[in-house]
Order: structure tokens, then C-alpha cells, then sequence
């Protein structure tokens, strides 16, 4: 690991979609001390502001480029259609690339799904953003494929969504600087991985160097043998002799007084 001194902050980037919520609290558990900052990026913006140094590790849409950067895959999302909710794709459950060949689809420039061929017929103009997509879908013009987090995100009480089976997913993955491996990165990797606080992986606590492990005993010096008594060692080998019957005439009953004349 490259840091040798811990920043006053993590700062953590994340894409539209992404929910690092659970995370970030498990972070304030572990690491009071220091403060996690969430840095809001596109897609696009993401590997730019890693690579900046605006961001110690991002929640990012995969791929990246692997000669820069490490990543490691969380989940792959579901692919949906975001509909008006009168439209006749809502009747069934899910649908496919070839139902939608009779609607407009909308692909926004910041499309993250890399499609090979575009589905349905094409619009006029591209869209800005996804945002501005849904806005249209909202006005009965056509229809958007995304990811599901990003239909969650942009959610309206008048407009729904379906999964699209063969549509292309995306990808979501924690990412840093392969160069910019710091403790705190370790840290917050041990957290996504779910790691106990006592678990062995990842860099050792401060209280826990030099220390024995929890669980572990020191084994027991044995006592020494008490020092064996001379004089109970000879009386006993002397037991038939002088020396036992003086021991036994004072150990033993005492018999009748003798009557006085």
C-alpha cells in the first residue's frame, strides 16, 4: 500500500443508480474518526475523477480501463423499458428486444448499456441525458431501456417499467487508481466485501499488532513436584523396624490405665 499517512476524509464517487447508503454506514461504525464523503459523478465523469485524485474509490458502470484502474464487480442490474403506464407493453410481466420494434426508442448520450444494435425505430434527435429521456417518455413520444436503478431513480406516478430479457445489462463495480492502493481504500474494501471488523484479511487494526490472537491460550508451565519428605520417605521404608515401632507406640491407642493398690 502506497499511503503512508491516512487523509482528514475517504471520499467516495458515485454514479446515478448506484446506492452506497449501506456502506457508508457501516464506514461511520467502523471508522468514526473519518469522515466519508460522497462525491456525485456521472458515468462518464467517473474514471476522469478517480484518476484526478478527486475521489479515493468510486462506485462505478463497468468497464474500466484495467490498466489503471482495479475493480472490483458487485452486481449486474436487470435491464427494464420505462413505459407510460396505458402502454400496451404493460400486459405482460416481461418482454423482449423484438416487442419493442414498433415503438420509438429513446438512446440519451449518456447511455451506459453499449448496445450493439438499437432496438426499435430511432428518434429524431438524442436526448441529453437520461432525464431528459424520461421527460419524453412522460409526453407518450417513445420509450427508454435502462438499467433498473436508473427507472427507480427517475421515477414518476405516471409512468412504469418492465424487464426487457434480452437487452444488454450493466455492470457495477468499486474502482480506484491501481497506483493509489491506500489503508483507508483497504478499509472501505473490506466493508463491500463484508468482512467482519475482526477479520484477518485486509491491514492489520493498531490494537491487534504485537498482540495475541483472540481465542488463543498460553500453554501452562507445569508445577514443580513438591520436594519429597526425608523423613516420611525413612520412617516408611523403617515401618517393620525400631524406628516404626517408636512411630506407632506414639500414633497409636493407648491402652488401659493400670489400677492403683
Amino acid at each position: 500500500m502506497t499511503g503512508s499517512e491516512a487523509p482528514l476524509s475517504f471520499r467516495l464517487a458515485f454514479v446515478p443508480g448506484a446506492t452506497p447508503g449501506k456502506w457508508v454506514r457501516t464506514w461511520e461504525e467502523r471508522l468514526p474518526d473519518v469522515p466519508l464523503a460522497l462525491v456525485p459523478v456521472t458515468a462518464e465523469e467517473a474514471p476522469g475523477a478517480l484518476r484526478a485524485g478527486e475521489a479515493d474509490a468510486g462506485i462505478v458502470r463497468l468497464p474500466v480501463d484495467r490498466t489503471v484502474f482495479s475493480a472490483i464487480p458487485l452486481y449486474t442490474e436487470a435491464t427494464v423499458v420505462v413505459v407510460p403506464k396505458d402502454h400496451l407493453l404493460t400486459a405482460a410481466d416481461e418482454v423482449s428486444v423484438d416487442d419493442l420494434a414498433d415503438d420509438v426508442v429513446f438512446h440519451p448520450l449518456d447511455d451506459v448499456l453499449g448496445w450493439e444494435r438499437l432496438p426499435g425505430r430511432p428518434a429524431v434527435e438524442r436526448p441529453a441525458t437520461t432525464a431528459d429521456a424520461v421527460e419524453l417518455v412522460a409526453a407518450g413520444v417513445g420509450v427508454l431501456v435502462v438499467p433498473q436503478s436508473l427507472a427507480r431513480l427517475h421515477h414518476r406516478k405516471d409512468l412504469t417499467y418492465r424487464t426487457v430479457t434480452d437487452a444488454p445489462r450493466s455492470s457495477v463495480a468499486l474502482s480506484w487508481p491501481e497506483d493509489a492502493h491506500t489503508d483507508l481504500v483497504e478499509d472501505f474494501i473490506g466493508i463491500v466485501r463484508g468482512r467482519t471488523v475482526n477479520s484477518t484479511r485486509g491491514r492489520q487494526r493498531p490494537e491487534e499488532g504485537g498482540q495475541q490472537k483472540q481465542g488463543t491460550q498460553t500453554p501452562a508451565r507445569r508445577k514443580p513436584a513438591p520436594a519429597k519428605n526425608p523423613r516420611a520417605r525413612t520412617g516408611g521404608q523403617n515401618a517393620g523396624g525400631k524406628g516404626g515401632a517408636k512411630a506407632s507406640g506414639r500414633s497409636g491407642a493407648r491402652g488401659k490405665p493400670r489400677r492403683r493398690s
